[in-house]
């Protein structure tokens, strides 16, 4: 009996930004240079992958700094932290290495440099998210506003609504965002926003590819982890553009009922996830489909970050 024929549109780029690259690389030189084990505060990035890898080579993954015992290496991940975190480090004399993205360290020095200026803060981005936490810990309590909708832009009631700063997390919806900045924008004419944008050229990049290839799919899988900003943002373009999405970590987690009757399927994975898990999709849907595969590319990335000082022996 002859399988279904299926064209698979894989979208690139897709997977691992240089940000995510030089995480996991600071972990596992790391681990060179110090031995096991070295603990990492928080997921190092969010893929359960990534992080079953790096602890089968030794590194412990905690949640707060007091689960890291005296005189051993702790990594802070790439999410980036709040300042007493490394304050904390300092006076436990804790050997300790930043992996922060460097991209989200431009957006603790934005915030701040509005600080400083006496600008108050208003932060888009989603409550609870690590990334949020450490922007939001650069600051005294009370001089972020968090921001996660276009609602609280409309309501938001600064006290000095004529000195306002904006900024945003790093793996918010571009579009989104948008709307949220042109509310904000016109009920204060007057407040500052970044130079640059702050939404990475990741997370833009990977909307941007989904955006092209879900104009031609019946289906689209990102992969990627349900606690992922960026991936969960790929799921709300696609369905943005009309086409039914799912996110999945693994090929076991696909739903094959729900594939039913497709003849096309577009496949993008989230800044965290790693090459290897889309080859697993792939394979997996070629063993129940007669698979083509066209990449459709829009964009290409030559982005790199250095190492910390503090390695970059161990990465010669």
């Amino acid at each position: 009996m002859s399988k279904p024929s299926l064209l698979i549109l894989l979208a690139a780029p897709r997977g691992f930004c240089a940000g995510v690259d030089r995480a996991i690389k600071i972990v596992e030189l790391a681990l060179e240079r110090f031995g096991a084990p070295v603990y990492v505060r928080h997921e190092i990035v969010h893929n359960r992958h990534v992080v079953e890898e790096l602890e089968g080579k030794g590194a412990i993954f905690v949640e707060e700094l007091d689960e890291v015992p005296d005189d051993v290496p702790v990594v802070f991940s790439a999410h980036g932290v709040p300042k007493n975190i490394p304050a904390e480090a300092d006076r436990r004399k804790l050997m300790y290495v930043d992996a922060t993205c460097p991209l989200v360290s431009k957006v603790h020095r934005e915030v701040e440099h509005h600080d400083r200026t006496g600008y108050h803060i208003l932060m888009i981005g989603h409550a609870g998210h690590p990334e949020v936490i450490g922007t939001m810990g650069q600051v005294a309590d009370g001089a972020i506003t968090l921001i996660e909708s276009e609602e609280d832009a409309e309501t938001v009631q600064p006290k000095d609504p004529a000195n306002l700063a904006y900024v945003t997390q790093t793996t918010l919806s571009v579009d989104d965002t948008a709307g949220i900045v042109e509310i904000l924008t016109r009920r204060f004419p007057h407040i500052h926003g970044p130079r640059k944008e702050d939404i990475c050229y990741a997370t833009t990049n990977r909307q941007e590819s989904v955006k092209a290839i879900a104009e031609r799919c019946d289906r689209l899988l990102v992969i990627g982890a349900p606690n992922s900003s960026n991936s969960r943002r790929l799921v709300e373009v696609s369905e943005k553009q009309g086409v039914p999405s799912r996110l999945v970590q693994k090929a076991a987690e696909i739903d094959w009922e729900w594939l039913k009757g497709v003849t096309t399927i577009g496949i993008t994975a989230g800044a965290s996830a790693p090459e290897v898990l889309v080859q697993e999709v792939i394979s997996a849907l070629s063993e129940h489909y007669d698979v083509r595969l066209e990449e459709v590319e829009t964009a290409r990335e030559a982005v790199t970050f250095k190492i910390p000082a503090a390695l970059r022996d161990s990465a010669a």
